[in-house]
């Protein structure tokens, strides 16, 4: 049985305190800055991209409106943790309360599991695209674009939420002080007055299963898509075929491989890797894919780089024109 220690209404402490990236704290300001810029970034892009597709009923078609959602993804993402990660940096601001911490650490991880199912599904809409052009509009019909998006938000749902559930009820009857810039939920588990390692292996397993069998099917897909294109007669096909597919596997990049190095630097320790590199991995894992996401599209999508162009310029020419 539980004893009085595990009582999780008397431990519960008001407020936590992150510390920003332990070891490092000289370089806090110009941490503070390089995030600001990012994220400014971010919000910038990731606005422009889902405004312009938003605006453009041409623009309507399934890959368009899961890099839709994506950009809105990536705004939660980064909207989390990004602003609460400068104060501490500039102004040494770092407290943040129980119910706010959980919440953070709930958005964060919600939002990494969205966006993994969304990448799966824009492979699969790449596979269509090229391998089944003709029956395109058939197979991704608006319901089964709904029913996917429904199917990638629960399955995150039904994963984040035993997790958060797990962190949030362990006893934290000791220190309050997060050794992280965030609440993410290895380094609230350690802080507990009881073993961790059922939440960190829950998180773990659960993660490389969800990465594991999505990277599984996106690999799948593209090797598909690469015997189908290579299979075509004409070298201008090909080259457009792998340009459009490039941007998606560099988005795919940016997103799985920094992730996955910040999962298991963090279950290896800091025996293994140390805490400051734990923390600046898992810092620019949340904030990079979603600075870096909306230039690759807008730079290798020939129709969105000119769709934005054509935005931007007509909200210049309007404000420019009502301002003489």
């Amino acid at each position: 049985m539980l004893g009085p220690a595990y009582n999780h209404t008397m431990e519960t402490p008001a407020s936590f305190l992150l510390v920003g990236i332990p070891g490092l704290q000289s370089s806090h300001l110009w941490l503070a800055i390089s995030l600001s810029a990012m994220y400014i970034i971010a919000l910038l892009g990731n606005t422009i991209i889902v405004t312009a597709i938003w605006m453009d009923s041409t623009r309507h078609e399934p890959m368009y409106c899961f890099l839709c959602v994506l950009a809105a993804v990536d705004i939660v993402m980064a909207s989390s943790v990004v602003p609460k990660m400068v104060s501490i940096f500039c102004s040494g601001d770092s407290s943040i309360s129980f119910s706010a911490c959980f919440t953070q650490m709930f958005f964060v991880h919600l939002a990494t599991a969205v966006e993994t199912g969304l990448l799966l599904t824009m492979a699969f809409d790449r596979y269509v695209a090229i391998c089944k052009p003709l029956h395109y509009k058939r197979i991704l019909t608006p319901q089964v674009m709904l029913g996917m998006s429904m199917a990638i938000t629960i399955r995150a749902i039904i994963a984040i939420t035993p997790l958060s559930w797990m962190v949030s009820h362990l006893p934290f009857c000791g220190s309050n002080v997060v050794v992280h810039s965030y609440c993410e939920h290895i380094a609230l588990a350690r802080l507990a007055c009881a073993d961790p390692v059922p939440s960190s292996l829950y998180s773990l397993i659960g993660s490389s299963l969800m990465v594991g069998s999505d990277v599984a099917f996106i690999a799948a897909s593209y090797i598909l898509i690469l015997k189908a294109v290579f299979g075509l007669s004409s070298k201008t096909a090909q080259l457009k075929a792998l340009s459009t597919c490039g941007s998606h596997v560099g988005v795919m990049a940016l997103y799985y491989l920094p992730g996955m190095a910040s999962i298991y630097a963090a279950w290896l320790g800091q025996d293994v890797v140390p805490l400051h590199t734990q923390v600046l991995l898992a810092d620019l894992y949340v904030i990079i894919p979603a600075t870096l996401n909306p230039i690759i599209y807008g730079m290798r999508t020939k129709q969105l780089r000119e769709r934005i162009w054509s935005y931007l310029m007509h909200v210049l020419f309007d404000h420019s024109n009502l301002g003489s």
